[in-house]
């Protein structure tokens, strides 16, 4: 009895089928405890009785061993179950921002077009935001209640440090970078110390700027009604309206027709109640201002070009199917209103 090894069999097993197999050699019906108790017979009457109660011990214990065996085999099996045939798990799935779709859009219909979207800092300096496109020391874009700047160092030829109050600031970078023809479509964060239904410390900008030989302002109409019709739809319209922008010469006002009222300024014999006129408006834009172009390194005479600058949430309101009328919902953080995008 000295010499088996039952202990250490069972420790190894792996399977339920080994483990029975290891039950049969030991505590089937000729395995090798009754094996053990067939030789008691051989023995003298009075060691028959210890060596019984021995043999009976091992027999417990191997029954006590294998059980215990196979209870931890079968937690294995179940632990490393996988039924195939069981349907997905299926976990919660979050999505994009609405403002995100929306600058996705806008970006994919100028690409049709030519337009190459580009990307420039949102700390910026004063020059490139101000004497870059035609802003003198002194202009009241330039005032702290206007623009947020940085305490930082200041730079012997840039100026101070601020947060892009415009996406404009790119157009100097961007002519700087590459000569024309210029097609750049440039959307980011913008900052502006505003706060109200319909601005926020921070929104987005999308600028546009074209610059090659022979561009005119028919150009400029024809591309920005070209994005009207794609983001709003067919049936609306847009007129230019004289205005000025230190950047840009002649400069316009954008207006795109009401899509309540399609531009009539009333319904059913009453007033529009979103437009009260039948227009919007909806960016700046114009002729980009000789000087500009010479701060970008372009002669002026032989380069012209235009640009516009308009916002996304913007865009996103004048959308009917949004019915949103306070801009600061998008930045909230409201689930409720997120999750249905």
């Amino acid at each position: 009895m000295e010499n088996l090894n039952y202990k250490e069999e069972i420790e190894k097993a792996t399977s339920e089928v080994i483990l029975e197999n290891l039950r049969i050699k030991y505590l089937g019906r000729k395995g090798i405890i009754n094996k053990l108790f067939e030789e008691i017979k051989t023995l003298p009457k009075e060691k028959r009785r210890e060596k019984g109660q021995k043999i009976n011990e091992i027999k417990k214990e191997i029954e006590t061993l294998i059980d215990r065996k196979k209870k931890e085999l079968k937690k294995i099996k179940k632990e490393e179950f996988f039924d195939s045939t069981l349907p997905g798990k299926s976990y919660p799935k979050g999505s994009l921002h609405p403002l995100t779709y929306v600058i996705e859009e806008i970006v994919n219909i100028f690409q049709k077009i030519g337009f190459i979207r580009v990307s420039y800092p949102e700390v910026e300096w004063e020059y490139f935001s101000f004497e870059a496109l035609n802003m003198p020391k002194g202009h009241p874009a330039r005032d702290d209640f206007e623009t947020f700047f940085i305490e930082a160092k200041e730079h012997q030829k840039f100026g101070k440090m601020i947060l892009s109050p415009h996406t404009s600031s790119g157009q100097n970078r961007e002519m700087q970078r590459v000569k024309p023809p210029i097609r750049m479509i440039n959307i980011a964060k913008t900052y502006r110390p505003n706060w109200d239904a319909t601005h926020t410390p921070m929104f987005h900008q999308f600028e546009g700027l074209c610059i090659d030989k022979d561009i005119n302002i028919t150009h400029l109409k024809g591309t920005i009604d070209y994005f009207v019709k794609e983001f709003f739809g067919k049936e609306r319209t847009i007129r230019l309206r004289p205005a000025h922008f230190q950047f840009t010469e002649p400069s316009f006002e954008i207006d795109v027709s009401c899509g309540i009222c399609l531009g009539k300024g009333e319904v059913d014999g009453k007033k529009c109640r979103v437009c009260k006129s039948g227009w919007l408006e909806l960016a700046g834009a114009g002729m980009v201002h000789p000087n500009v172009l010479k701060m970008g390194g372009i002669d002026p005479k032989v380069y012209t070009g235009w640009a516009f600058g308009f916002g996304p949430e913007r865009c996103m309101m004048m959308r009917e199917e949004m019915k949103i009328d306070d801009i600061r919902i998008l930045y909230n953080g409201d689930i409720r209103f997120l999750e249905q995008f």
